[in-house]
C-alpha cells in the first residue's frame, strides 16, 4: 500500500510538474508575443505622434514664412508704387525743369506710347521741328516694344501730317 501511495504521489508529483513545464513555456511564449505587441503599439503611437508634431511645426513655419514673405512683397509693392507716382509726375513736370532743351510752352504731354510731342519754336511764333520725347529716369532706360517702334518709325520718316473732318465718312 505504502509502495502504491508513492506510485500515486509520484505519478501526480510528474503530472504537476509536466503542467508546471507547460504553462511555464505558455507564460514565456505569451510574454514575448505581448512585449511584441506593446513595442509595436507604443512605436506605432510613437511614429503617429512626431508625424503630428513634425506636420505641426512644418505648418507653424510655414505660416511664419507666408507673412514675413507678404510683409516684404507688400513693401516692395508700395515701394514700387511709389516709384511709378514720382515716375509720372516728373514726366508731366519735366518741361518746367531747367535742364529741359525746349520751351515748355510748345511740349504737350501724350504719356504713351511716347511722353512729349515738342512743337520746338511754335510758341514764339515760327516751329523749327517737331520733336517725339521719351522721358527715361531711374534704373531703366530701355525703351518698351512699342516705344522702340515709334522711334523707328520716325528715324524711318514715316510720319504724316493728316486732317480729318468730322461728319464726313
Amino acid at each position: 500500500m505504502v509502495e502504491t501511495t508513492v506510485a500515486i504521489f509520484l505519478i501526480a508529483l510528474s503530472a504537476l510538474t509536466f503542467a508546471l513545464v507547460v504553462l511555464l513555456l505558455l507564460y514565456v511564449s505569451l510574454r514575448g508575443r505581448m512585449e511584441e505587441r506593446a513595442r509595436a503599439l507604443f512605436e506605432g503611437w510613437r511614429s503617429n505622434s512626431l508625424e503630428r508634431e513634425a506636420s505641426e511645426r512644418a505648418a507653424i513655419l510655414c505660416r511664419e514664412w507666408a507673412l514675413e514673405q507678404e510683409t516684404r512683397i507688400r513693401k516692395d509693392a508700395v515701394e514700387r508704387s511709389e516709384a511709378v507716382v514720382r515716375g509720372r509726375v516728373t514726366e508731366h513736370l519735366l518741361p518746367f525743369f531747367p535742364g529741359f532743351p525746349y520751351n515748355p510752352r510748345d511740349a504737350r504731354f501724350l504719356g504713351s506710347p511716347v511722353d512729349f510731342v515738342v512743337f520746338s519754336g511754335l510758341s514764339e511764333g515760327g516751329l523749327e521741328e517737331i520733336v517725339f520725347v521719351e522721358v527715361k529716369s531711374g534704373k531703366s532706360a530701355a525703351l518698351s516694344t512699342r516705344e522702340r517702334m515709334v522711334r523707328d518709325c520716325v528715324e524711318q520718316k514715316r510720319v504724316r501730317y493728316q486732317v480729318f473732318k468730322a461728319g464726313e465718312t
